[in-house]
Order: structure tokens, then sequence, then C-alpha cells
């Protein structure tokens, strides 16, 4: 298994794919990384040399943030409209959709299991 940043890759996938494990690389970037550091597409993990993978690793460092800088960064951003009480940051710190989805039906991921309130007795 080849490691780069923290994290194992599989040695039976290929390139693109394999860096998909990462944090923070989707599938346009991990095509993006390969290509700029010439690097097949089809080759896979293990067939990559230590060169090869150190290439990656070096290119990945210094072009963007990804796994536990992109993470931290993303939580400061939360936190920041969180503190200036703005509408999504009160909607992230209630646990309710942000993005303007309708919540009277659906919801349920964001809102966990239902919570059932028993009807007044007569």
């Amino acid at each position: 298994m080849a490691r780069i940043l923290g994290i194992e890759i599989p040695n039976h996938k290929r390139a693109e794919f394999g860096l998909t494990h990462i944090f923070g690389i989707g599938n346009t970037r991990a095509v993006k990384i390969l290509e700029a550091t010439g690097i097949e597409i089809g080759k896979k993990i293990g067939d990559l040399s230590d060169e090869e993978i150190g290439k990656i690793r070096a290119y990945v460092e210094a072009s963007f943030p990804v796994e536990g800088n992109l993470r931290s960064h993303l939580g400061i951003n939360l936190k920041r409209l969180q503190d200036i009480a703005c509408y999504r940051g009160i909607r992230h710190r209630r646990g309710l959709p942000v993005r303007g989805q309708r919540t009277r039906t659906n919801a349920r991921t964001r809102k966990g299991p239902r919570k059932t309130v028993a009807n007044k007795k007569k």
C-alpha cells in the first residue's frame, strides 16, 4: 500500500481513483495531479515507483490544502458563520438544512430520527 499524506491507498486501485481516498481530492483534481506530474492515468498504485509517489506527494503538498489542513480550514469557516450569527451559521448550530431545503417533510438526514409527540388525552 502506498502512503500519501498519511493515507494508505490500496495497491489494486488505478492511480486516478486511488488518489480520491485523500480528503480534498476528487476525480477531476486527481486527473490534473497525474497530468502535472507526468504519470500515466491508467497506472495502478502498486505499479508506481517510489520516485513517482514522491512526485505526487510533493505536488499535492505544494498546490492545495488537503486532509488535516482542509478539515481545520472548513471548521474555522463554520465557526466564523456561527459566531457572526448569520442565517447559515444559525442553521448549522441547530442542525437543520443550510441551503434552503424544505423541512416540513424530508430533511431526515440533518434532523435525525423522528421524535413522536403524543396526542393530548381527552
